[in-house]
């Protein structure tokens, strides 16, 4: 299929993670994204994990599918050369995605001397253009304060760069957006995005500030529990650890048919004066119910309860490592993955586009679905060769 961003140029001079996985996103939409490093490679070029034979898997990861040149950016004759790069890149180039500090000659102000339309997509750590990075914005941004056991006392870090995830998504929306004004009005843009912005950001757009302006009783750990409705991690009887959560009145019913404790519910419910389909009195009472569907739940193994569970609304998983979920012959038909040959590390399952169309053939429109009949992905779909589903099936 033709990809959307097919002919899109970008210019990236980036390192670590934000930035690079912008430009990554963009590269898997169909971009040709030149990635600019110094000699002998950026900063992040050996960042763990780390392959058997030393080689970056991080660095890999998250520069599939772009081009590279190395400059040396020090020198007058290098940033001239990005320079160059930038002007020339056509009528849907000039376009620049960067974390890295301006040098002399590859400002915007310089660069737009040279190309009036440029796109320039900058990211600092903190808004008036200080240092930052997912750990020390995580560390002020209180949710380490909320992660963990109910027990500790001290802050927890989350192992996921979540804001650097979050943050590089952000970068490639705003400069798409650029994109679609210049093609609009003709007019460049100059963009910056701030890695702590997006972390306050998604603590005020998800509740957390507002709750501690308006609460006098501030939020506490609740370890592996779901917060405001019932969920937490429950152990078989052969070992295995399960989340098993509700969140809508029919996953409760779900829940307390499927496992057969209905009379035991209405006499809770009667006892506790409390309504479990509502959220609020599950969360209040989820020790209660933890007791009781625990119960159940450790007196079967992980299989037994897949089975009851599996046709069910109920939303629940097996917890895993990534050792585990590495090993599962069901990574290999995964259609998000394919075999990938990297030079200097040797072979591996890499993720490909996170996309797929569900476009028909050309000339035609979409056909509606109905509930009965699930949209089927094109033939022209990315899934690799013989794959039967989508990437967004699963």
């Amino acid at each position: 299929m033709t990809a959307p961003l097919a002919g899109l140029r970008v210019i990236e001079l980036s390192s670590y993670v934000a930035s690079p996985l912008g430009g990554m996103t963009l590269a898997q939409l169909g971009a040709d994204v030149i990635r600019v490093d110094p000699l002998g490679g950026g900063a992040d070029r050996q960042r763990w994990p780390l392959a058997p034979n030393g080689a970056s898997l991080y660095w890999a990861g998250l520069n599939q599918g772009k081009r590279s040149v190395a400059i040396d950016l020090r020198s007058p004759e290098g940033a001239a050369l990005v320079a160059d790069l930038v002007a020339a890149s056509g009528p849907d180039g000039g376009i620049v995605l960067t974390n890295a500090r301006p040098r002399p000659g590859l400002s915007p102000a310089d660069l737009r001397r040279r190309r009036p339309d440029l796109i320039h997509v900058q990211l600092h750590g903190t808004r008036d253009g200080g240092t930052a990075v997912d750990y020390t914005v995580n560390a002020a941004c209180g949710f380490a304060g909320l992660t963990g056991p109910e027990d500790r006392t001290g802050p927890v870090n989350h192992v996921l760069p979540a804001w650097d995830v979050a943050t590089g998504l952000y970068l490639a929306v705003g400069l798409l957006a650029a994109e679609r004004l210049r093609r609009r009005t003709g007019e460049g843009a100059c963009l910056t995005v701030a890695l702590e912005d997006v972390a306050l950001a998604t603590a005020g757009n998800l509740g957390y500030l507002a709750e501690a302006q308006l609460r006098d009783d501030p939020r506490g750990r609740i370890g592996n529990q779901i917060y405001g409705d019932f969920g937490r991690d429950f152990r078989t009887a052969d070992g295995a650890r399960l989340m098993v959560l509700v969140l809508t009145p029919r996953h409760w019913r779900d829940l307390v048919t499927a496992t057969g404790t209905e009379a035991v519910v209405a006499a809770l419910e009667d006892t506790l004066a409390a309504d479990f389909t509502k959220a609020a009195d599950r969360y209040r009472h989820r020790e209660v119910l933890a007791g009781l569907f625990g119960a159940w739940i450790e007196a079967r193994t992980c299989d037994e309860v897949a089975g009851v569970l599996r046709p069910t609304s109920v939303l629940w998983s097996r917890y895993r490592t990534f050792a585990e979920l590495a090993r599962d012959p069901a990574l290999a038909r995964h259609p998000l993955f394919a075999p990938l040959a990297q030079p200097g590390i040797g072979g591996y399952l890499a993720p490909a586009r996170r996309w797929c169309s569900t476009a028909g053939r050309r000339g035609r429109r979409p056909r509606r679905s109905s509930a009965a009949t699930p949209p089927r992905c094109s033939p022209n779909c990315c899934r690799p060769r013989g794959s039967r589903s989508c990437a967004l099936d699963a």
